[in-house]
């Protein structure tokens, strides 16, 4: 008998289960939009019951967590073609697998999560000369000091700061433009209604309680450059619209409502030098 892992984690950390397992329920279907063996191999040595928040889940949900992390990987990858030797820095990785998809081996990568994540982390994934573990709140500003740059730096965030609150997010940010002038920051957000239906459609039916509610809604981009003049969007991502043609007309209507209403997209950010 195979001895799995138990899940002890806090409220919101347990949401890194989410994307996790939604990586490793697209790998195994027919014709995946991802494959991610890596999600697959973990899910099945969890020691966790998935049924409880996948049973009501729905179909976009699902396919949210796999889009994004498509969409990210293609932002990183385009920038590692004009900055092969970046660092990395992935806010909240959870249980993440972007460092497997994107490797040039050339980059210099952080994985940044609590300490519970991290140790958890550390079952599945090993530490290398390139690839290191930082266990910290991203709102904590000595993490900052052990980021090492040769070329240019690129923050990932997937799932991560719309559950804080505005000012703790601007006041992140304002941090980053004081230490790493010229870097990019990369992240999904979601309209103040996407924040609404998330935690009534996905977090409350998945079994989760209010402290692991979302907070942070922001319904368009270019209201974060009036936080800071040094903070340019570069981009506005909506999640669906590259997939339309690879799902159903009943799945189409409400991924096309999803982007209409925002209730999720990825923002590209650069901070100016």
């Amino acid at each position: 008998m195979i001895n799995k892992e138990k899940i002890e984690l806090g409220d919101i950390q347990k949401t890194l289960l989410f994307p996790l397992w939604g990586r490793a329920f697209e790998s195994k279907k027919r014709d995946p939009l991802l494959v991610d063996n890596t999600a697959v191999n973990i899910i099945e040595s969890l020691d966790y019951d998935f049924n409880k928040f996948t049973q009501e889940l729905s179909c976009i949900s699902q396919l949210g967590w796999v889009v994004r992390s498509m969409l990210t990987d293609k932002i990183i990858k385009q920038f590692l073609t004009k900055h092969p030797n970046a660092t990395i820095v992935d806010i909240g990785c959870g249980l993440d697998t972007t460092f497997e998809r994107v490797d040039n081996t050339l980059i210099r990568w952080y994985d940044l999560d609590l300490p519970d994540t991290i140790e958890l982390r550390k079952k599945f994934f090993k530490e290398t000369e390139r690839r290191k573990f930082i266990p910290s709140s991203f709102l904590d500003s000595e993490w900052l000091n052990k980021i090492i740059v040769d070329d240019n730096v690129l923050f990932v965030s997937a799932g991560v700061f719309y559950y804080f609150e505005e000012d703790q997010i601007k006041s992140f940010f304002k941090r980053i433009i004081q230490v790493f002038p010229g870097s990019e920051i990369v992240f999904d957000a979601s309209s103040p209604f996407g924040i609404k239906m998330a935690n009534k459609m996905v977090l409350k039916r998945g079994g989760m309680d209010e402290r692991s509610f979302l907070k942070w809604g922001i319904k368009h981009a270019k209201d974060i450059e009036s936080w800071d003049k040094k903070i340019i969007v570069m981009s506005e991502k909506p999640f669906f619209k590259s997939i339309q043609t690879r799902v159903k007309l009943k799945s189409r209507i409400q991924l096309f409502f999803s982007d209409t209403t925002k209730i999720q997209y990825l923002i590209h950010l650069k901070i100016k030098k």
